[in-house]
């Protein structure tokens, strides 16, 4: 069976490791994003002494995955300090002559879900990550969305709260849902880290409420079989329940699938992968690659 090197290439840390194309981990490490150049040698010295036979990288963006373009395998315009326009698939190709596959880390964690977790056997699957920032991928037609570039689901600009005076904190579009429900937002908005707030009802009453305006949107423009919701914020589990409450209230009835008026406790779900969802969906990347080679 083959061997595939897997890169998850995250705001906060970088997780490398080996796996097979049936998207089982064999072996995995995890270094701290700071700089490119720290960063990316701890990545070169861990594969140096691996064999694999492609590699798939799943990373944060705004990146450009469209291939044949003069800037495809770059980290584009991010806020994330020092990554701006860094040529990643660039760099390890220096290194490693094997195929490789480059997309972003939600849309490689929808791959992976639809394949071996939560959308299973589902041609048409959403998988979101709500954390540091918010990212959300999509799985179409047993495809990966792309187009123009990749989507960028987390910057969607929604209805204020009319209890919410926070301005919010996208550096591009200040209260979009990034800037209004990513975990930095809650930690600005009420003073203290999500974790500290968890028996505060009203701070998850308010984020459900962000967080399924998005998920209404999503129903409405790509019919995703499944949702998937993931990262940090995502593990107050409290939220599921009120999310799916308000997606229910704001639709109204209008799409009438059993899935959202009967089964919506099936319908959005925590990965079934867990918090392996973002690495296994590199794995998932480098099988793409494998199937291309």
């Amino acid at each position: 069976m083959a061997v595939i090197a897997a890169v998850e290439a995250g705001g906060t840390k970088f997780i490398c490791g080996l796996g097979t194309e049936d998207g089982k981990i064999i072996d995995r490490v995890s270094i701290p994003t700071t700089t490119p150049e720290e960063t990316m040698a701890q990545v070169i010295e861990y594969f140096k002494d691996k064999k694999f036979d492609v590699m798939g990288v799943g990373s944060f963006g705004p990146i450009d995955p469209v291939k044949g373009s003069k800037t495809y395998g770059y980290i584009t315009k991010t806020p994330k300090p020092y990554w701006s326009d860094y040529n990643l698939i660039g760099e390890l190709k220096k290194y490693y002559d094997v195929p490789m596959e480059f997309d972003t880390d939600v849309n490689g964690a929808a791959l992976a879900e639809s394949w071996w977790g939560a959308g299973e056997n589902l041609k048409n699957v959403m998988y979101i990550t709500v954390g540091t920032g918010i990212g959300a991928g999509a799985v179409v037609d047993g495809k990966m969305l792309q187009g123009l570039t990749h989507p960028e689901m987390g910057h969607i600009f929604l209805k204020r709260h009319k209890d919410d005076k926070f301005e919010g904190r996208c550096p591009f579009h200040k209260d979009c849902m990034e800037g209004m429900a990513a975990g930095p937002a809650i930690e600005d908005r009420w003073g203290k880290k999500g974790f500290e707030l968890a028996d505060r009802d009203e701070v998850w009453d308010m984020e459900a409420y962000y967080l399924a305006q998005a998920v209404v949107n999503y129903i409405l423009i790509l019919s995703p079989q499944k949702i998937i919701m993931g990262g940090g914020v995502m593990k107050q589990k409290q939220l599921f329940p009120k999310i799916r409450k308000y997606v229910q209230e704001s639709l109204n009835g209008y799409v009438q699938k059993k899935e959202i008026l009967e089964d919506i406790d099936n319908y959005i779900v925590y990965p079934g992968l867990g918090d392996e969802a973002g690495f296994v969906g590199s794995i998932a990347l480098g099988k793409i690659a494998l199937e291309q080679k």
